[in-house]
């Protein structure tokens, strides 16, 4: 066989380490089940799927109604943001404590999918934790990231624990993701895409997508039993589409298909560069925390420390300062790389509100529905996920948008190149022609 054959071979090969031959086996299996037995699988899953979103649910509410107690806590104390970086030296303890330091977060969930690693169980609690702290001292980080690895390991943990295949545990992990998702941020469409599409670029696994959907719901119906209230964004009045807010749209794309680029770039970069000149992980979170503190203490508001979920309200509302997205995407990367914990989902949109908002008005968008296209072409942008995105300016911001949220998140999603804020996120397709290439995302 020469290197083209194998070459040829090799791009053949579908994810997860299948080759042809269990494709074949695999193919014949499928012929001789009976109906019977597809029957006994649906409702087996989706007895686990109501099972997970129900325990996943509740957990996500429950960690979802502490981090708005921190956050409501640490806004009226503002004086704790001068011990964030005592507060980097507990998240680092504890995790050497239990063993479990690891600075890959979320991408470790989402390597593990695609390799025979299990996640650890105290992984779930040491990411609570840590979050915990991060938001109460006032660390620049979301906490649907957090959920991502919540759900995850909790999801692999119960597949794990029940004896299930490699395939089917693959499955339970998305659906933990997806019930966590949803419930702590209220839109369980987008947590069951998005759970599915994140993994692997070009590929939905759609065998995931009953349970996934099921458990999303489930776990929304869990957030709402309880009494846990998501954030509702302010009505935002699209226009009707023509050619005019079309081309805005496709401009607007561009700009944060840029602007996803540079956000995944400084996150990495500071990353990195605070392993190469502060090896140290106890130093390096001391370090972290007096940059994020001196930085707030210079521009004196804490519009930038916690989630941020005022400064996406105003700037929904119309109200954004021209530099808000350059801003909020140094103090994550500087929180998220020096060891403290979170998520980049929430920092996300708060990039891509701001940011829309103001680009929106320069090009004559309405600056209300600049933000909403902002959150959907950052959204696409840095998670590679366009169903997602839209998925996700469907549920937060009404279905009139529609037209304008596919121009954008197409736009982004090709131009943003092979960038993401997930190093463990596999490109299946090239975007650009249907070429399996099966790479992870440029750093």
């Amino acid at each position: 066989m020469n290197q083209t054959e194998e070459q040829k071979k090799k791009n053949r090969e579908p994810y997860f380490g299948v080759t042809e031959a269990d494709q074949e086996h695999e193919f014949s299996k499928e012929k001789m089940r009976a109906v019977g037995f597809d029957i006994y699988a649906f409702f087996r899953n989706l007895v686990f799927a109501v099972f997970l979103g129900l325990v996943i649910g509740a957990y996500a509410t429950g960690f979802a109604l502490l981090i708005n107690w921190i956050t409501g806590f640490r806004t009226a104390h503002s004086w704790l943001i001068l011990l964030l970086p005592a507060g980097g030296l507990a998240i680092v303890g504890f995790y050497h404590l239990l063993g479990a330091y690891s600075p890959k977060g979320t991408n470790r969930v989402l390597e593990s999918i695609s390799s025979d690693e299990v996640l650890p169980l105290k992984m779930t609690p040491l990411i609570t934790v840590g979050t915990a702290i991060t938001h109460f001292f006032g660390g620049s980080a979301g906490r649907e990231g957090a959920a991502l690895q919540i759900g995850g390991s909790l999801g692999m943990w119960f597949g794990t624990a029940i004896r299930l295949g490699k395939r089917e545990i693959t499955i339970m992990t998305l659906c933990g993701m997806s019930a966590a998702f949803s419930a702590m941020f209220g839109t369980p469409f987008t947590a069951a895409i998005f759970a599915m599409e994140v993994v692997s670029i070009g590929i939905l696994h759609y065998s995931a997508f009953v349970p996934c959907v099921v458990s999303a719901l489930t776990a929304g119906l869990v957030a709402k039993w309880i009494g846990y209230i998501p954030e509702a964004y302010p009505t935002v009045s699209f226009p009707s589409f023509g050619w005019l807010n079309g081309l805005q749209s496709v401009g607007l794309g561009i700009a944060c298909a840029l602007v996803s680029i540079a956000f995944c770039m400084i996150l990495h970069r500071v990353e990195h560069a605070y392993q190469k000149f502060i090896p140290n992980s106890y130093l390096r979170a001391v370090t972290g925390g007096l940059l994020v503190v001196l930085i707030t203490v210079c521009i004196g508001t804490a519009d930038y420390n916690g989630a941020g979920v005022s400064v996406i309200m105003n700037a929904v509302s119309g109200n954004a300062v021209w530099y808000a997205f350059l801003l909020k995407m140094i103090m994550t990367a500087l929180t998220l790389g020096a060891c403290y914990k979170g998520g980049e989902i929430i920092p996300t949109i708060f990039v891509g509100a701001t940011f829309g908002c103001v680009f929106g008005g320069l090009i004559g968008l309405d600056p209300t529905v600049g933000a909403a296209l902002g959150v959907c072409g950052v959204f696409c942008g840095v998670t590679n996920c366009p169903i997602a995105s839209i998925c996700l300016c469907l549920e937060l911001f009404g279905l009139k948008g529609l037209p304008l949220y596919l121009i954008v998140a197409a736009v982004s999603y090709r131009l943003s190149g092979y960038y993401g804020i997930y190093t463990g996120q596999k490109i299946m397709y090239s975007k650009s022609r249907p070429l399996f290439i099966n790479r992870t995302t440029w750093k």
